[in-house]
């Protein structure tokens, strides 16, 4: 158990929860994670830092990072990743994202919900890693 979560969920809990459920906490792990990459390339204006920030939670950039982290998750977070993917949301994404961009994000969300409820913190740092790799290629794109 760590700081951000009081109640320590058994693995049969976590495997029930709705994958909704998981993307909901996943989004905020994401979120915080993607924060501080963006506070640590340098201290900024909070524009700059939100600016940051948005550029790699977007759908988009959760859906690139999602295929790029795909072949090197074990089977049971492929079996996640695909549970996020064919989630049906209540409601539409709130802006139109073309083909399969919003429900590889949400499966990403979920993934890192999963790791993150289950205490995998190391496992959810290398996906983090491999995530960070594609935010670099896609920043070094605007500079070409």
């Amino acid at each position: 158990m760590d700081m951000f979560c009081r109640k320590e969920y058994t693995e049969g809990e976590i495997r029930e929860m709705p994958v909704l459920a998981l993307a909901h906490i996943g989004d905020g792990v994401y979120e915080l994670l993607s924060r501080m990459r963006a506070l640590n390339a340098g201290a900024a204006q909070v524009n700059t830092l939100h600016k940051r920030t948005i550029s790699m939670v977007s759908a988009e950039a959760q859906a690139k990072a999602a295929k790029y982290i795909k072949e090197s998750l074990t089977q049971e977070e492929q079996a996640v990743l695909r549970r996020g993917r064919n989630a049906k949301p209540h409601h539409a994404p709130p802006h139109r994202t073309a083909g399969d961009i919003y429900p590889m994000a949400t499966a990403l969300e979920a993934l890192f919900g999963y790791l993150y409820l289950k205490g995998e913190h190391d496992r959810l740092s290398q996906l983090w890693e491999m995530c960070e790799t594609t935010f670099e290629e896609t920043e070094n794109e605007g500079k070409a």
